[in-house]
């Protein structure tokens, strides 16, 4: 039989987040990103959301290297997860590579990884495959896509791009290289599909900087803008602007405390000396010649700016006559969160801008029309739109279908699937690998399931109920009111009658299983086989009873914990 090739998504098709894809030939296999998602408003207590690297850690000995696209959370979180699982050799640009290792040196895994810098038209050769990175315009400088080399024919992965003529670094993304590609002839492309929904153009990252000169023109106060910590563009011109303004900047949030250094030392932040100051420095200086840059721009509980807006942080609090700008759009299902936020900014009394208001972020992805452009570049094979929810996937390969390909040659994933190429065409075949969510609560990783989230949301939205009751053991009597416990039910003197029916219900539930047709005792039908009374079996089956007693009252299901204790 001979050898195929395979496109193994592990998470990125059909969400925004979690990127990393596998692409897989005679057994070997490389990975493109590995990102991780932040969590929904439904995922009470989940810190982060990992792709599922179980087909990796099971297949550790075929992979041979990770390729990174750029250095966003969406496609570097998950590294130190994964690599203590399914180690293998790291491939990025040198910025990519420096936020990497600002990851990994965190969790001391910065020793073991091997590390290598790659650069654009720069050939990787790997195994069965040659790896060319190619230069895309994106919200973060050095991001590449790849065109990948097999056997069976050129792969090319868009990484995240816009066609951006007036980005920040200067950097546009290579169109001679991508058109020279569609000439030689491509099998498959991989896409990026998060803006398949908005027509036109992206507008271009000088948008920003204008939009940045009339904040800073206008304020009269301190300026506190937030952005990602991995947006070093954005980052970049504030320190621009700043330094044109003659404002003094301290930045905050361990992340962007962290990134920043590591960007001045490698040369891809250009600051005026003097421009960024220590935190404590900003008191020696009047408001009007004050910013301050930091993490919270997705409502993250613990980040800078969500600490500000809640007045817990340490060193800023907000005032009357403060500008905050949120210099990024919320991630899809981070919109409750960062509405929050902006509720808690705005009653201090700030000036609050943010995208709706005032054009202070444009998007890194290509609109509808960049990427028919790609399309008609790359001239595919196959199409495989990439990155982005199941409507932005399906969206795209209508774009693909409008540009006169057949549907039949265009492939809509989720997380999970393989596509696999004989050498005679493409088919999603039916073996699949795990593709669900890894959740990441706290230090543990994938213990953290589908059941313990919905007790978690049962127990937000309606609380708990425990029941104790105490039976002895040769009669099975009830020998006092059983105790009800709740928190989150209900909690008020309108209660107590309830409270009580429970309790009674409770003691008349138990004393009839120990009682016979004639109203004597009888723990016979409700012991086990070691003639004990079976207490798990009386409790699961009290579950039941309470559960449909406390809905019939109140239409409310709070989790319902009884405990029986034998004496």
């Amino acid at each position: 039989m001979n050898p195929t090739l395979r496109i193994i998504p592990l998470g990125g098709f059909g969400e925004v987040g979690r990127n990393l894809t596998v692409i897989e030939y005679d057994g070997q296999m490389i990975c493109i990103d590995c990102g991780l998602m932040f969590p929904e408003g439904d995922m009470p207590g989940i810190d982060i959301i990992l792709p599922n690297f179980n087909y990796l850690k099971d297949n550790v000995d075929k992979l041979l290297g990770y390729f990174i696209t750029h250095g966003h959370e969406d496609h570097i979180g998950a590294l130190p997860f994964v690599l203590p699982n399914a180690p293998a050799p790291v491939y990025a640009t040198r910025l990519a590579r420096g936020l990497i290792e600002v990851k990994l040196k965190e969790r001391k895994l910065l020793d073991g990884t091997e590390m290598h810098t790659i650069a654009p038209r720069e050939v990787i050769e790997i195994g069965p495959f040659k790896v060319e990175p190619f230069r895309v315009s994106h919200s973060i400088p050095d991001t590449v896509g790849f065109a990948i080399d097999t056997p069976l024919g050129m792969l090319v992965h868009t990484a995240e791009f816009k066609f951006d003529l007036t980005p920040v670094d200067g950097q546009t993304t290579d169109i001679h290289r991508l058109a020279e590609l569609g000439q030689n002839g491509v099998l498959a492309l991989l896409s990026d599909s998060t803006n398949a929904e908005r027509p036109g153009h992206t507008p271009s990252e000088a948008i920003v900087k204008e939009a940045m000169e009339r904040v800073f023109e206008r304020a009269s106060g301190r300026i506190i803008i937030s952005t990602f910590a991995s947006n070093i563009s954005r980052v970049q011109e504030v320190l621009n602007v700043a330094a044109e303004f003659d404002r003094k900047v301290a930045v905050v949030g361990r992340s962007m405390e962290n990134n920043t250094k590591m960007a001045l030392e490698l040369g891809y932040l250009k600051v005026e000396p003097g421009t960024i100051v220590g935190l404590r420095e900003l008191e020696k200086y009047p408001d009007e010649e004050v910013a301050i840059v930091c993490t919270g721009t997705q409502g993250e509980p613990t980040s800078a700016l969500v600490r500000m807006a809640h007045d817990n942080h340490r060193d800023v609090q907000l005032k009357k006559g403060d500008t905050v700008v949120l210099s990024a759009s919320p991630i899809p299902g981070n919109e409750e969160l960062v509405h929050r936020t902006l509720n808690e900014l705005f009653k201090h009394g700030a000036n609050v801008l943010y995208q709706a208001l005032t054009p202070v972020h444009v998007s890194g992805h290509g609109n509808r029309e960049e990427l028919k452009l790609m399309l008609k570049l790359i001239s595919p094979r196959y199409f495989v739109p990439n990155g982005g929810e199941h409507r932005m996937l399906v969206l795209h390969g209508q774009i693909a279908e409008e540009l006169g390909m057949a549907p039949d040659d265009i492939y809509v994933l989720e997380s999970g699937q393989i596509l696999e190429f004989d050498g005679r065409g493409a088919a999603i075949i039916e073996d699949t690998v795990p593709g669900e969510y890894i959740y990441v609560d706290g230090k543990g990783v994938g213990d953290i399931g589908a059941s313990v989230l919905r007790d978690r949301r049962r127990l937000a939205e309606h609380g708990f109920l425990v029941c104790v009751v105490t039976v002895e053991d040769e009669t099975g009597e009830v020998l006092h009111d059983p105790e009800i416990i709740t928190r989150g039910f209900v909690y008020n003197a309108d209660a107590t009658e309830l409270l009580e029916e429970l309790s009674e219900h409770a003691a008349n539930f138990i004393e009839e299983r120990t009682m016979n047709k004639d109203g004597k005792t009888d723990t016979s039908k409700v012991r086990n086989a070691e003639g004990e009374i079976d207490h798990v079996m009386l409790a699961g089956a009290l579950r039941q009873s309470l559960a449909a007693l406390a809905y019939e009252r109140t239409k409310r299901r709070p989790v319902v914990l009884p405990e029986v204790v034998v004496v």
